[in-house]
């Protein structure tokens, strides 16, 4: 048991953290959901055995906990636009100034986004999963997150524009 949460975590725990961290733009909210979720199946490990996809399993545990925590703390609409008004890169910082400016430009466009379009669009772009999967790891049917995918990438699109112009 103790073997397969370890290589549990050796495989998911950084994309687990990548996602919660661009949806609740706050590490230590992100650290504690992350502890919360291998603590969970720490106590609970028959709920894996039944998972088709480990993955997407893990990602729609993430997913309900991560909204767990602004319900918990009430007004979830204010959660939201607070999280997504936060500037926050996931992104690794970089050396070469244009590099920089991009990935500052690239976070703020996320944060902008609503939650619901940014966790869709950080799956598809980063963990590279399908529509199905996404839906299976959101609880979405999978046509809510190909029209989430679209309307991130329009808005991100729209935000990007002027950058891309200067860059040209």
């Amino acid at each position: 048991m103790l073997a397969n949460l370890e290589r549990l975590y050796d495989q998911h725990a950084q994309p687990l953290f990548a996602f919660l961290l661009n949806f609740t733009r706050d590490e230590s909210d992100t650290c504690d959901l992350l502890q919360e979720i291998f603590t969970k199946l720490a106590r609970q490990p028959a709920l894996l055995q039944a998972a088709r996809d480990e993955r997407a399993f893990l990602l729609r545990l993430a997913h309900n906990a991560a909204i767990d925590l602004m319900r918990r703390r009430g007004a979830r609409t204010r959660n939201h636009e607070q999280f997504g008004a936060e500037q926050f890169s996931i992104f690794a910082a970089a050396s070469d100034p244009d590099a920089a400016a991009f990935r500052h430009e690239l976070s703020a466009a996320l944060g902008e986004l609503p939650p619901d379009q940014r966790a869709v669009l950080h799956l598809k772009l980063w963990e590279n999963l399908t529509f199905e999967q996404i839906a299976a790891a959101l609880e979405i049917p999978p046509n809510t997150a190909a029209s989430r995918y679209r309307y991130g990438l329009d808005k991100m699109r729209e935000r990007l524009r002027p950058l891309y112009e200067e860059i040209k």
